[in-house]
């Protein structure tokens, strides 16, 4: 399903643009956006062959501070959706430079490049609910604040950043903590579509049919993409500037349903084996989340159950290549 972006915020009429677009979420609203009149996607990399060929796509370097003054100032975008930066929580212990950089520096370089161009842009930044403090309870927005990882730190430095620019900068700024969110294409470094590679894998015959996993027992509020890209399209129309939103779906499920849901699909008999390798140095123990707030402000609750997300992940998997490098 397309949506046409309403330019509802800004005083000219400018270009839809989405950074990150060739990225998991971006790709999949970029596709929700695709009927947007006037489409600029941002990817650092060039873009996926086939992916939304109506829109434009520009090959940026978030991180080149003059790039992206350039590419502001001829764009004159009235909405930008942030969604470019560095997305792993596992990743961030060994890379925290490069996690810092893509998640802070690039948000600062975006926001002050619109600043100097005297852009009335609406700007929707994609933080992480990574931020908050563990909770046996579904967490709202004022919850308490205790990033676990170096890319919770980047993420709430990011956040931080964004919110000073509606203050100091008068610029029209919304922040989104989406909580876990899964699907097609994305990658196997996290659990759910490394689960599903693995099991598509073994239904081939290319792996033997055993998982090796790491730590189960946390709970977590996986949504599907899909309708985690509608909420940014609805935030951008309906939200609040200033604003900091959750997006989930308020359920939350320990890493080891998710694991049996998508074995109990398997078409070959699997076994799981815990691997110590995959430990992590803190793994926060439950993370759910309250959407109260969005749903208020625009309406916005989830479409695509739990059981169809891990079916079209799993059928995802299944329906690469058999030569492509899963």
């Amino acid at each position: 399903m397309a949506v046409q972006a309403g330019l509802t915020t800004g005083s000219h009429r400018g270009p839809v643009l989405v950074t990150g677009a060739a990225g998991f979420a971006g790709s999949h609203l970029a596709e929700l956006l695709a009927s947007t009149t006037d489409l600029v996607c941002w990817s650092r990399e060039d873009r996926a062959p086939g992916l939304v060929p109506s829109a434009r796509w520009q090959q940026i370097d978030l991180l080149d501070r003059e790039q992206v003054r350039t590419a502001v100032r001829d764009l004159q975008p009235a909405q930008v959706y942030h969604l470019a930066g560095m997305p792993h929580v596992g990743a961030s212990w060994d890379a925290t430079t490069p996690t810092l950089a893509g998640n802070v520096l690039a948000t600062h370089y975006l926001l002050d490049a619109l600043r100097r161009a005297g852009v009335t842009a609406r700007v929707l930044v994609t933080a992480s609910a990574t931020v908050y403090a563990p909770s046996d309870q579904p967490i709202a927005e004022d919850g308490s604040i205790a990033p676990g990882s170096p890319y919770a730190l980047s993420k709430l430095a990011q956040e931080m950043r964004s919110l000073r620019g509606v203050v100091e900068d008068r610029l029209d700024v919304i922040v989104v903590r989406a909580f876990n969110h899964t699907g097609p294409r994305q990658t196997p470094a996290f659990a759910a579509p490394s689960f599903a590679r693995q099991i598509a894998l073994m239904e081939r015959g290319a792996l033997p049919p055993v998982i090796r996993a790491g730590n189960l027992t946390p709970r977590r509020d996986l949504s599907d993409v899909r309708d985690v890209v509608r909420a940014y399209a609805a935030l951008m129309a309906r939200g609040a500037s200033g604003a900091i939103y959750n997006v989930a779906s308020g359920i939350g499920r320990p890493i080891q349903a998710i694991l049996d849901a998508l074995v109990s699909r398997a078409r070959v008999a699997v076994t799981v084996e815990t691997d110590p390798s995959l430990l992590r140095p803190n793994d926060t123990a439950a993370l759910v989340g309250d959407c109260g707030r969005l749903h208020r402000d625009t309406g916005w609750s989830p479409q695509i159950g739990f059981e169809q997300m891990l079916d079209d992940l799993l059928e995802y998997w299944r329906g690469q290549a058999p030569g492509s490098r899963l």
